[in-house]
C-alpha cells in the first residue's frame, strides 16, 4: 500500500536572497521527495516565507515601504531562486496569511484553555536612542553559557543554548550599537516544563531524530525546561495575541505553523480539504521535517509541544543536517563565498550543485564542504565523463550510423550486464530512502565505471567498420544498461534524467516503482542531445570576483545576522558557521601536542606544516585492488580488506570504512593507498597499508583513480 506523506523544509526569512548554504537543505529535501514520488507514494512538499519580526519592519521602513510590500516581493525572489534549482514544492506560501493566523490563535488558545500560559512582569531591553523595546535578535552580545562572543539575544550560534536577551553580557543594540538599559513589561509565557515527561516520551519512538540529535535533547531536557516567552511588544510586524493590548506573537510560534498553514491553504484551493486533518490531525499518515542544525531546538523541543497543546500530531521524524563551507571555511563575504543563488546561476547550471550536494549528503549531521576544485572534477568526471559521455558516444558515434535502431534482444554478456546494473535499484531505493545520497551516488558510479569498462572492452567504434550488427548489438547492451543508471539519477539530477528519457523514445517515464525492463525488440532511439557539459573552476572565481564586489559596495553589513538581515540564514539551517571563541587556537595547540608526541623525526618540520619534496618522496601512494572484505566480529568501524597492489600476495589492510561501505560494494574496486607505511598491529590483526579516503561516517568516500590504472602503479 503507498504511503501518504507530507514534507517540509525550513522557512527562509523574508529579509534577504536564497544562497548556496540554505541550497543544501532544500535540495537535500527535494531529492528525497522526488525520490517518494518515483516509489509511487503520495507526497506533498511544502514551504513559506517566514515573514514576521522586527527585522523585517526596520528593512521596509530602509526601502520606504510596507513590510507586506517587502515580504512579498523576498517571497516572489525565493520561489523563483529555488525552482530555478529544480526544487518543485507543492506549495510555496508565507506565514503572514489568514491561515496563519487562525492556526496561531487556535493553538495558543488551546494552550491557554488548558493552563499552559502565564504572564509575568520582566525587565526587557529597551534602546532608548530607537524608542523602542528590543526583540531578541536586535541585541547582541555575551553568550552567558559558553563566552561566545557576538551572540544574538535568544540562543548562541556556538553551543546552542537558549536564553533572555538580558542574561547577554556586553548586550548591545544592533541597529545603533548604543547599550540598552532594562524597561518593565508584561510579557507571556509558554510553559514548556509541562511538557517534559511528553517529549521524554516523544523522543523514545525510533528515527524519531538522529542519535547525535537525541542525546543533545536528552542533555537539554535533564537541564530542566525552561518557560518560553512567546509575547514581543509592539511596533512588531506580525500577528497581535487574541485579548492582547500592544502584544504580538513572537514569530517563532507562528513560524513552524507556516507548515500547517501552506498545507491547508494547499489543500482548500485543491479540493481536498479532508487531507489537512489526514496529515495534521492523524498519526495514520506520515510528517517529516527538515532542518538545519542551528535549529534543533526550536523543531524538537517548541515544536512537538506546542502542536501537543494544540492537540495536533507531532512529526514522525525530524532530519537534521550540518552547515556548508567553502573551500574549507565558513562562508564568507569579503572573500565572496558568501554566494547567492541567483549569483551561482548566471555562471553554472544548477543541476551541477544538485550532484555535488548528493556526492556529500549522509543521513548525520556533519558539515559539508563545498570544495570547488573537488566539484569541478567530480562532475566533470562523474556526469558528463561517465553519464552523458557514454550516451554521447554511443548515439552520436554509433546509432547514428545504424537508423538508431536498436538490435532484438540483448547478447548474453549484456543480459548479465543490465541484470548486475538492475540487481542494484533494491540498494539504490534503500540509500534515499535513508537519505544516504552520498552512498547511492557511489554504487551509481561504481556501476557507470562498469558499463562503460563494457563499451571500451567492445570497442563499438572499431566494430562498426567492420560488423555493423556486432556494433549494434554493443550499443544495445549498453544503452539498457544506461537506462537504469538514468532512472537512479532521477531524483538528483531531473533534468539529465529527462534527457535520456527523451533520447531513448521511453513510452513511460523511469520509476522506481516499475520493473527495470530492457527496451523493446528493435527499438528505435533518437538523435543525441546534449545532457552535460564540463566546467572549470574559473565559474567560481567568476562567482566570488561578483560577490565580492557587491559585499563592497555594500559596505559589508554583515547579512548573516538577523539584525543586519540574517534571520534567514537562521532559519533555514544553513547559514554561516561559527567557529566559536579559541577554537581555532584550542585546535591548533592539539595538534601541536600531537606532533611533539609524535617523537623524533618531528623537530625538524616546518612550523606552518610545510614538508619538502624529498619528504614527499618517501611517501609511495599506489593503487590498489580489493579483492575481498569482510566484517570484523567486536569491530563496529572496521573492514578487512585484501588488497591487490601489484605484488605476488595481496595485503591485509584493516580499514574504518564500515559505516559508508557493505563488503560486497567494494570487490574489484580500484583505490589509493600508503604502500609503503610500516605494518600496524592492531587488536584485530595487521594492516599492511592504508587506504585514502575523504569525510566521515556514512559521507565517507575512497579516492578511486582512473579506470584504466593497474594495481601497483604508483601514484606521482
Amino acid at each position: 500500500m503507498n504511503r501518504k506523506i507530507l514534507v517540509t523544509s525550513a522557512l527562509p526569512y523574508a529579509n534577504g536572497p536564497i544562497h548556496l548554504g540554505h541550497l543544501v537543505e532544500y535540495v537535500q529535501t527535494d531529492i528525497w521527495v522526488r525520490f517518494q514520488k518515483l516509489q509511487g507514494n503520495q507526497v506533498f512538499y511544502f514551504c513559506a516565507d517566514d515573514t514576521h519580526g522586527t527585522p523585517i519592519m526596520i528593512a521596509a521602513r530602509n526601502r520606504g515601504i510596507t513590510p507586506e510590500q517587502l515580504v512579498n516581493q523576498i517571497r516572489k525572489e525565493h520561489f523563483e531562486d529555488l525552482t530555478a534549482f529544480q526544487v518543485e514544492f507543492d506549495n510555496f506560501y508565507s506565514t503572514n496569511t489568514p491561515e496563519n493566523r487562525a492556526l496561531s490563535e487556535e493553538i495558543y488558545l488551546k494552550a491557554k484553555e488548558k493552563g499552559h500560559i502565564h504572564k509575568k512582569s520582566l525587565n526587557q531591553l529597551f534602546c532608548t536612542h530607537d524608542d523602542m523595546f528590543l526583540p531578541d535578535r536586535f541585541v547582541r552580545g555575551t553568550c552567558p553559557k559558553c563566552g561566545a562572543l557576538d551572540q544574538y539575544g535568544d540562543s548562541c550560534e556556538v553551543c546552542s543554548s537558549t536564553y533572555r536577551p538580558e542574561e547577554l553580557k556586553d548586550s548591545r543594540c544592533s541597529i545603533c550599537g548604543n547599550p540598552p538599559v532594562e524597561k518593565e513589561s508584561e510579557h507571556i509565557f509558554f510553559q514548556l516544563a509541562d511538557f517534559q515527561k511528553f517529549l521524554e516520551d516523544w523522543l523514545k519512538t525510533p528515527n524519531r531524530v538522529d542519535e547525535g540529535v537525541r542525546k543533545k535533547m536528552h542533555e537539554w531536557i535533564d537541564q530542566g525546561l525552561r518557560h518560553w516567552d512567546i509575547s514581543r511588544d509592539g511596533p512588531y510586524f506580525g500577528f497581535a495575541i487574541p485579548g492582547e493590548t500592544n502584544k504580538f506573537f513572537y514569530v517563532w510560534l507562528d513560524a513552524p505553523i507556516g507548515y500547517m498553514a501552506s498545507s491547508l491553504n494547499f489543500f482548500r484551493k485543491t479540493g481536498q480539504d479532508e487531507l489537512f486533518d489526514a496529515f495534521w490531525r492523524s498519526e495514520e499518515n506520515e510528517v517529516y521535517h527538515f532542518i538545519g542544525k542551528d535549529i534543533v531546538y526550536f523543531h524538537t523541543l517548541f515544536w512537538p509541544a506546542l502542536l501537543n497543546a494544540g492537540d495536533f500530531r507531532t512529526p514522525t521524524s525530524v532530519f537534521v543536517h550540518g552547515f556548508l563551507t567553502v573551500n574549507g571555511e565558513k562562508m564568507s563575504k569579503s572573500r565572496g563565498t558568501f554566494v547567492r543563488a541567483s549569483t551561482y546561476l548566471k555562471h553554472m547550471d544548477p543541476e551541477c550543485l544538485r550532484y555535488f550536494y548528493a556526492t556529500r549528503l549522509g543521513a548525520a549531521l556533519d558539515d559539508l564542504d563545498l570544495n570547488t576544485e573537488d566539484f569541478v572534477q567530480r562532475y566533470n568526471s562523474d556526469v558528463v565523463g561517465n553519464i552523458a559521455n557514454l550516451f554521447s558516444r554511443l548515439v552520436s558515434g554509433i546509432a547514428s550510423k545504424l537508423d538508431f535502431r536498436l538490435s532484438s534482444e540483448l547478447s548474453t554478456e549484456g543480459k548479465k550486464l543490465f541484470d548486475r546494473v538492475a540487481g542494484k535499484k533494491q540498494s539504490i531505493i534503500d540509500f534515499y530512502e535513508n537519505r544516504q545520497y552520498a552512498r547511492a551516488i557511489r554504487e551509481i558510479q561504481s556501476l557507470s565505471d562498469e558499463v562503460n569498462r563494457f563499451i571500451t572492452e567492445k570497442e563499438p567504434w572499431k566494430q562498426i567498420k567492420g560488423d555493423a550488427e556486432a556494433a549494434r548489438q554493443t550499443v544495445t547492451d549498453a544503452i539498457n544498461a544506461g537506462m537504469a543508471l538514468a532512472l537512479y539519477l532521477k531524483p538528483v539530477l531531473p533534468v539529465l534524467a529527462g534527457g535520456v528519457e527523451e533520447l531513448l523514445a521511453l513510452e513511460n517515464p523511469l520509476r522506481f516503482d516499475s520493473d527495470l525492463e530492457p527496451l523493446p525488440a528493435q527499438h528505435v532511439i533518437r538523435a543525441y542531445r546534449h545532457l552535460a557539459g564540463r566546467i572549470e573552476t574559473s565559474a567560481f572565481d567568476a562567482m566570488f570576483d561578483e560577490e565580492r564586489i557587491a559585499a563592497d559596495g555594500a559596505g559589508q553589513t554583515g547579512a548573516s545576522k538577523k539584525a543586519g538581515g540574517g534571520k534567514q540564514a537562521q532559519k533555514s539551517g544553513a547559514g554561516e558557521k561559527s567557529d566559536g571563541p579559541g577554537r581555532k587556537g584550542k585546535e591548533n595547540k592539539e595538534a601541536s601536542a600531537k606532533s611533539t608526541a609524535a617523537g623524533k623525526g618531528m623537530e625538524d618540520q616546518s612550523p606552518d606544516g610545510i614538508i619538502t619534496i624529498d619528504e614527499l618522496n618517501r611517501v609511495e601512494l599506489r593503487v590498489g585492488q580489493i579483492n575481498s572484505a569482510e566484517f570484523i566480529e567486536g569491530a563496529d568501524r572496521l573492514l578487512r580488506i585484501q588488497l591487490d597492489v601489484g605484488e605476488e600476495k595481496p595485503r591485509n589492510v584493516i580499514a574504518g570504512i564500515r559505516s559508508a561501505y557493505a563488503p560486497e560494494d567494494l570487490k574489484d574496486l580500484k583505490v589509493v593507498c600508503v604502500s609503503n607505511l610500516k605494518p600496524r598491529k592492531m587488536k584485530f590483526g595487521t594492516s599492511e597499508a592504508m587506504l585514502l579516503a575523504t569525510g566521515k561516517d556514512d559521507t565517507l568516500t575512497l579516492f578511486t583513480p582512473h579506470r584504466s590504472a593497474l594495481p601497483g602503479d604508483r601514484l606521482g
